[in-house]
């Protein structure tokens, strides 16, 4: 479902994922006449999950089947933090490429910003604490205190999805993306590094089915 990003009169619902290899947020608000409130927020819980490609497999089940409930118009996803932790780093674009790809299989235009970006978007300083990040969207959005998630990968999610709400009518709305080819046209360096990166890393022989249902716990 596709919407234009330039309009703030538009009634839209935005998905907000905060990529994660053990705990992976989401947050989903509605925009009417320009004004935002929130939908649900919850987290992917892949702790007890010990096998990386399962984790991946439960990604793709868990994003599929939130897009399924809402009917996201759009997605906004934030950009993983590149660190010097190599290996962290290619599980965590991983576990973001196949939130991405969930997007894409449902046609949904996908957002990405940076954690600073977002911090910056919702509290004006870009080294606020999750915390306050946190506190900030539960007053832009009246969030009751008693509907404050235990995982802050939530609340994260949740200000990716308000940030690029902030960016309607704006030129700087994140990068977009409308596919696959378009992801890698866009992001070469990243790419070519994932593959450099995953060349050196031992693969394992195990396939694992990407399309069971799940259950999907909403988490105000």
């Amino acid at each position: 479902m596709k919407s234009d990003s330039n309009t703030m009169n538009e009634e839209k619902v935005i998905l907000g994922i905060d990529p994660g290899t053990n705990v992976m947020g989401y947050g989903i608000i509605k925009v009417i006449k320009g004004k935002a409130s929130l939908t649900a927020m919850g987290i992917i819980d892949m702790r007890k999950l010990k096998d990386p490609y399962l984790r991946l497999g439960h990604i793709f089940d868990r994003v599929t089947g939130i897009i399924d409930s809402y009917l996201p118009d759009e997605m906004a996803i934030e950009a993983p933090f590149f660190g010097k932790n190599v290996q962290s780093m290619l599980k965590l674009g991983r576990a973001q490429g196949v939130a991405i790809a969930a997007a894409i299989h449902h046609d949904i235009p996908i957002h990405e910003y940076a954690p600073l970006k977002i911090k910056m978007a919702i509290t004006g300083q870009g080294r606020a604490t999750k915390e306050q990040v946190a506190k900030m969207l539960q007053r832009l959005l009246k969030i009751d205190e008693k509907e404050m998630p235990d995982f802050m990968d939530a609340t994260d999610a949740l200000g990716a999805a308000y940030c690029h709400f902030m960016q309607f009518g704006r030129p700087e709305s994140g990068k977009p993306y409308h596919g696959w080819k378009d992801f890698v046209s866009k992001n070469t360096k990243r790419v070519s590094s994932m593959k450099m990166n995953e060349s050196s890393t031992p693969k394992l022989r195990k396939t694992i089915p990407i399309n069971s249902k799940s259950n999907i716990k909403k988490e105000l």
